[in-house]
């Protein structure tokens, strides 16, 4: 969501618990007060639970769905216990953790994620957002 949206409408939901699901497959139809959009998987794995249904409120940083996933570009979104995990800071250095976009915004740039440590991260849970990537490159276009 924007840093200006506080909540999305459920349109409709693609996907049922125990779907086996693509990255980029569409899970929900989603609607702020400014647009409509497809909010697709950030991963591949399997739908674990749907929490919205079609006409609910969803408010910033609610849960959606739960799946299940191997993917570790995705581990920033853990949630043990209802509570979103943060992995532990390896050594003395704070690993940064990086939503999907910004991921893909450093690949398509031909970063490597694990060797820039000194891009600002503003994202949802101090997490390296795609306009970080975005600034962090300006900056560094000069």
């Amino acid at each position: 969501m924007g840093a200006t949206v506080s909540e999305l409408t459920v349109v409709s939901i693609a996907v049922a618990p125990g779907a086996p699901v693509a990255k980029g497959q569409k899970l929900a139809e989603l609607e702020s007060d400014k647009s409509a959009f497809d909010f697709e998987s950030p991963a591949a794995g399997t739908i674990l639970e749907v929490r919205g249904a079609p006409g609910a409120v969803m408010t910033s940083g609610q849960p959606l769905f739960r799946m299940q996933t191997e993917d570790e570009a995705v581990r920033h979104l853990a949630v043990v216990g209802g509570v979103p995990t943060v992995a532990a800071p390896a050594a003395a250095v704070r690993a940064l953790q990086w939503t999907p976009r910004a991921l893909k915004l450093a690949q398509e740039a031909g970063l490597d994620h694990a060797k820039v440590s000194d891009i600002e991260a503003t994202g949802p849970g101090g997490r390296v957002s795609g306009d970080d990537v975005v600034k962090y490159l300006a900056a560094r276009r000069g």
